[in-house]
């Protein structure tokens, strides 16, 4: 079964600023504890979005 093929609904999406923590957190180089904010998950699926490779028919 594809993901097509579910019924689709209707998710609320809600707005954050950018520099704004968004409920998550990474160890940095030097073992601080760093938020993770909107920013740098708009900034890690742009660099997604780069490497993406199309499917081979």
């Amino acid at each position: 079964m594809s993901l097509q093929s579910q019924p689709s609904e209707t998710l609320p999406v809600q707005r954050v600023q950018p520099h704004q923590a968004v409920g998550g957190s990474i160890i940095d180089a030097q073992g601080r504890e760093v938020p993770i904010t909107e920013d740098m998950v708009q900034q890690a699926c742009r660099e997604l979005e780069k490497r993406l490779v199309a499917p081979r028919k």
